[in-house]
């Protein structure tokens, strides 16, 4: 099951059954805040509140899925499953880029793309130092026999792991992991307690609602164009009728004497309406060549048995 909770109302968002067995890895895109979960059959599928089927369902591993995190640009993703496989996806593309041997229960991502895998008492760091998405080790670590690594973390704008495990909670240093630059508009280290609250009333106040969570975020605020369809034959007629009987209704100025005779005003009349008709038509017979256009060339591309062949238009021989 699958059950969203809006921490500000207090209400139940969302309440669905994923229906692809045990699962046991749940993360949360940065980018888009769109909930991924890892099954049991080794597929990885991403949620939004308000759908009751996945946006997205992929075939990651031939085994249960034991690990996943998102790159904080959304645009990554690593999977490790049963099956000794660390996988890196294009979530533009869905595809896998590269594959890694080894096993990992713990997965995390640093600010700056560092990843850091975690199995029984080792963690590995990989490193794309290319930056051609090609992630190679940068740093080991073991922990002391028997502590069994539980989950992974990186410090915002610290170099600093975190390792939570069977025994409590150790740290250690990795080069170039955090963001050493901060913006203090997007988050403060060293915000005061006011500042904080501040912050916390901002973000229940600009929070969007759970209907504006979707794959692609960039369409947030932007005009959805829709496609005008064609109006009927009989929508035009009224539309002309219409248009007609507004021209009928209205009134002429009075003119100089000899100007305002019914057969001068007549006339007048009868232009105002071919004006008022004219689009409609030349809509009607644009239509009419666009059908007519489409019939020849679909008899074109029929081949007639030899028997009618003579019957078939023929074009003129320039």
């Amino acid at each position: 099951m699958l059950l969203y909770q809006d921490v500000t109302l207090g209400d139940l968002a969302g309440k669905y059954r994923t229906g692809l067995g045990r699962t046991s890895v749940m993360e949360v895109n940065p980018y888009n805040s769109v909930v991924s979960l890892g099954h049991s059959a080794g597929t990885v599928t991403m949620w939004k509140p308000t759908s009751s089927s996945p946006l997205v369902k992929m075939l990651c591993h031939h085994g249960p899925v034991s690990a996943l995190a998102f790159h904080p640009n959304g645009h990554t993703m690593a999977t490790a499953g049963k099956d000794k496989k660390i996988k890196l996806w294009d979530l533009r593309k869905y595809e896998a880029f590269q594959t890694l041997p080894g096993h990992a229960n713990s997965l995390e991502f640093s600010q700056k793309g560092l990843l850091a895998c975690g199995n029984g008492s080792y963690i590995q760091v990989l490193r794309d130092a290319s930056g051609a998405q090609n992630y190679s080790r940068y740093m080991t670590h073991s922990m002391v026999k028997g502590y069994q690594i539980g989950k992974l973390a990186f410090r915002p704008y610290e170099d600093v792991l975190g390792i939570g495990h069977s025994m409590g909670w150790s740290s250690i240093l990795i080069p170039g992991a955090g963001e050493p630059n901060f913006d203090s508009w997007v988050a403060n280290p060293f915000e005061t307690p006011k500042q904080r609250r501040e912050k916390e009333i901002k973000s229940c106040i600009d929070k969007l609602r759970s209907e504006t969570i979707m794959l692609d975020p960039s369409k947030i605020g932007t005009v959805k164009f829709t496609k005008k369809e064609k109006p009927t034959v009989e929508e035009m007629d009224a539309d002309m009728e219409a248009a007609v009987e507004a021209v009928k209704g209205k009134k002429l100025k009075k003119k100089t004497k000899g100007r305002s005779k019914a057969g001068k005003i007549m006339p007048k009349k009868q232009d105002a309406i071919a004006t008022a008709k004219r689009p409609y038509l030349e809509q009607k017979i644009q239509e009419e060549k666009n059908i007519s256009s489409k019939k020849q060339k679909t008899n074109e591309g029929v081949e007639l048995p030899k028997s009618l062949q003579r019957f078939a238009h023929k074009k003129p021989s320039s």
